[in-house]
Parts: C-alpha cells; structure tokens; sequence
C-alpha cells in the first residue's frame, strides 16, 4: 500500500517529462494538420489512442505509483491550461496552435492545391455541400475549412 505514494523517481522529473511530451505532442499534431482533429474517422481516432499509448513509457517510466500519474495529469492539464490563456492573449500564438481557415472553394472554384494539402478528400467536400444544400461546386459562395477542421459553406443565399 506505501507503493502508491512512494515516487520511482524525483517530482520534478515528472513534471520535465510530462512537458516534453506536451510540447512534442503538440508540435506533431499541429504538423499532422487541422483533419486530424475536426474530422475524425475510425483510422483518426485508431491514431489517437495509439499515440497515448506510445507515449506512456515517455511520461511515466518506471514508476507506477498514485502520486506519480497525478503528478504527470495535474502538469498535462496545467500545460493545457497554460498554452489556452497563452493563446487567448496572443494572436501569432492562436495562429500556430490553432491554425488559421483555409478557403477551399470561392465563386464556385474550387482550390484543389488546399483540398490535397489540408488531406481533405473531395468526398469530404461533397459531403459538407450536402448539408449546405449544395447540388454543386458552382452554388457556392465561399466555402472555409475552419481551425476545427470542420467545412463550412456559405451559399451566398440570405
């Protein structure tokens, strides 16, 4: 029982550890871009879970006790924290973290270049002009893949 507060190594290491893997993290999400995150399809959600697991042995290493994996949630969320409040005060900062919206199709164009380098199948696009109420590429105004990597239409239709 003395196991669960007896740490396998020094607080302070899982505290280095838990914002090596943050900022790591977080760096190759940003790079995989922003379909990762808004548009999760089975293979998304597959990487998702694998990537935690990938990453436990980096968090926590040898050590198994209580103390320790809340040592390792409270600094993960206290990063978190850190990098919203960080990002709600600095607008260069949000960009990078959350990206910035893409214009996929203006006027009835649709920019194939931004469809493939934001990984959105044209299926995808078909799919949000659907619930627009689109029957066509030539009936959109504007259409946006936001920061949540969810596409939105603007039919110019008021």
């Amino acid at each position: 029982m003395s196991d669960l507060f007896e740490l396998g190594m020094p607080w302070f290491e899982f505290v280095l550890r838990a914002a090596a893997v943050y900022i790591v993290v977080l760096l190759l999400t940003r790079l995989s871009g922003k379909r990762s995150i808004g548009q999760s399809a089975p293979f998304d959600m597959l990487v998702i879970v694998l990537l935690g697991t990938a990453v436990q042995n980096s968090l926590i290493g040898e050590d198994t006790s209580l103390l320790g994996g809340l040592i390792l949630a409270a600094t993960l969320l206290a990063l978190n924290w850190l990098v919203g409040f960080a990002t709600a005060r600095n607008r260069k900062l949000h960009a990078w973290v959350e990206g910035t919206p893409i214009i996929l199709v203006r006027n009835g164009k649709v920019f194939w270049d931004q469809l493939r380098s934001c990984n959105v199948a044209p299926e995808d696009l078909d799919v949000a002009m659907r619930r627009a109420g689109c029957d066509g590429h030539h009936q959109i105004a504007l259409a946006v893949m936001e920061t949540s990597g969810e596409i939105s239409i603007d039919t110019g239709k008021q």
